[in-house]
This record gives C-alpha cells, structure tokens and sequence, in this order.
C-alpha cells in the first residue's frame, strides 16, 4: 500500500501505490490510519491528497501545527508538486498551459471549460518515449480535484490506464493509471527541501525510452516552465482556498 520514504520532526514522506485510497472508502481502516499505527504514531494529519490511480508522493503530518502550517503552503501554492504521466495518444501541443475553469459533468467526473473565472491552470512539458507513448511532466499552479486528469484529457491524451477519463479499450488493458506524483520542493523552518521519486511500478514506466526521460526531468523545478500570465496568476491566487489538492 505504501513504502516509507522519510521522517521528519513534523512530518512523514510516504510513496503511496497506485490503485490505494487515501481515504477510508468501505473498509475498517483508511491508509493514513494504518500508516499511523505501524509506524507507530499516534495520529498522522493529511495536509494533501492524491487520487487513487495516482502513484507516488504523499505527506502527512506528525502533529496539529505542522499540519496546519503544511496545509497553509498548499493552499498558498508555496509548495512546489511536479507529476509524471504517460499517455497512449498523441496531445494537440507537445508542451504549454493548460487553463480554464473546471464544472461537474456526469457520473462525478469534471470537464474543462472555456472561461476563466477560477482556472484551474497547469503547465507540462512532453516527448516520445516509444511507440505510441508520450510521457508528460506536469506542474499544476493549482490543486483542483482531477486536475491532472482533465487537463490531460483537455489535450486529447488521456492518462492511460484512467477508467475514467481514458478510452474503456485503454484502461482495461493497462496494469496500473499511469499518473505518479513526482517531486516536491518547499522552504520548512528556514530549511529547503526538495523530494524527487521516479516510479517504481508499472510496466510502462520501465521501459527504457520512459526511464531516460524521467533521468533528464530530474530537477524538474530547473525547467524553463511556461510563462502564466500576471491576470490568471492573480486569479489562481484569490481562489486559492477553493484548492483541494491533486
């Protein structure tokens, strides 16, 4: 379900596996409460969320301050998130923003739209990695709920392996959601921290041509990410306690 990546004072690193819930959902006992009791922690704080298909970087908090601290970074977009996703489709643009509000659609998934009142806004970059296969590094601005997923979506490359956002055919056949929360870079008491992880499950990402890529994204905040604009930074801004975390 987990692997224990590192122990600060305020905080525990996780690598959370695909296909696992950060929440409770129908069983006796949810992810951070099993965390909590086997490594043996009175109680653990999620300051973040990670969707079930995601893969990959997951903090919680080691007592009420810090969680309230972390959370507050979050929110504040002072926290630096970067993913990794693999796409069986070819995107309309190989890199730039993706921007534009995001509304309700059926069945509880979520669809871009054309305005801009309270964009959900995220930057990537992309490049082949084999045949029929692109890998994505994602940056989102902000922290909406299927962010990565829609804005993938929006490009016309679908995360594969996501039941649903990506073709049935595609989903079905793929042994994981190719989605995997990358690195993570933000200032705690005074102290730069930054956390890179490359996958470790799924067949996909161990292909040869996907592994070199993620080797040259290996400081993905070094990037030169594309620009956002002043107006829709400010507006990121003034909604930011509307973000709910990847």
């Amino acid at each position: 379900m987990y692997q224990l990546l590192h122990q600060h004072p305020d905080f525990l690193l996780i690598d959370k596996r695909a296909g696992i819930s950060v929440h409770r959902d129908d069983g006796p006992e949810g992810l951070v409460a099993r965390i909590a009791r086997e490594q043996g922690e009175q109680k653990l704080y999620l300051v973040h969320r990670l969707d079930r298909i995601t893969s990959g970087l997951l903090l919680l908090a080691r007592n009420h301050e810090a969680a309230a601290g972390l959370a507050a970074l979050f929110r504040e977009h002072r926290i630096e998130k970067f993913y990794l996703a693999l796409s069986a489709r070819k995107p309309t643009r190989k890199q730039g923003l993706v921007s534009g509000d995001m509304s309700r659609a059926r069945r509880g998934s979520w669809k871009l739209d054309k305005t801009r009142a309270n964009p959900a806004i995220t930057q990537f970059f992309s490049a082949s990695v084999g045949e029929k296969r692109r890998l994505f590094l994602l940056k989102p601005a902000t922290g909406k709920t299927h962010q990565i997923r829609v804005a993938m979506k929006s490009l016309g490359a679908p995360v594969l392996g996501d039941g649903r956002y990506a073709d049935r055919a595609e989903a079905d056949g793929s042994d994981r959601g190719y989605l995997h929360a990358y690195a993570l870079r933000f200032e705690w008491q005074g102290e730069s921290l930054s956390f890179v992880l490359p996958p470790a499950l799924g067949a996909e990402f161990q292909q040869p041509g996907c592994r070199e890529q993620i080797a040259q994204w290996s400081a993905p905040w070094e990037l030169s990410w594309p620009r956002i604009s002043p107006r829709a930074e400010k507006a990121t801004k003034s909604a930011g306690h509307q973000n709910r975390g990847e």
